[in-house]
């Protein structure tokens, strides 16, 4: 291992592992901050091609990456099996390394990608959590969160933080 430079371990090459680091935590080399899950693509989810995304959903979303999914978006079970249209218990009775089945995978990959977009332009994980709960005016009052639980909310979420890149008032 090279000094200064942080790895990330899976129990196999081909899983997906949530990156828990503290955002002071990562260093200049490591992983971007805007990358939610350690998958082989080895870049952000908003970075990801269709394909590397299929390979992902896949493979499937363990328990133990949703957790640390969940904890870094400041959502509770309540929120995010809302946002991603599924019972809560299909969340909660998962254990560990246990996967989810490629429909709920997609749905929590789905989401990754807004967030890694959202962190990727905000550049700071505190500002974007914020945000995607406040009332938006491009969004005719609405939070993002309120629009996050189908396809089209979540493009139109999409839409909006590619309009704050852009410098677009949004």
């Amino acid at each position: 291992m090279k000094r200064g430079k942080k790895t990330y371990s899976t129990t196999e090459e081909t899983e997906p592992k949530i990156l828990n680091e503290p955002m002071g935590a990562l260093n200049y080399g490591s992983a971007p901050a805007s990358m939610i899950f350690h998958s082989p693509a080895r870049k952000p989810e908003s970075k990801m091609t269709a394909i590397e995304k299929m390979h992902v959903v896949k493979q499937g979303i363990s328990k133990a990456d949703l957790e640390g999914f969940k904890d870094r978006i400041g959502m509770d079970y309540d929120q995010l099996a809302a946002t991603l249209s599924v019972a809560r218990a299909t969340l909660i009775n998962k254990k560990g390394s246990e996967k989810f089945n490629p429909t709920v995978s997609e749905r929590i990959v789905g989401l990754a990608d807004i967030y890694s977009y959202g962190y990727e332009v905000f550049e700071d994980v505190d500002r974007f959590n914020r945000w995607i709960f406040s009332p938006n005016r491009a969004l005719g009052g609405e939070a993002p969160y309120d629009l996050l639980d189908n396809q089209y909310g979540r493009e139109e979420v999409k839409n909006i933080i590619g309009r704050i890149d852009y410098g677009v008032y949004s």
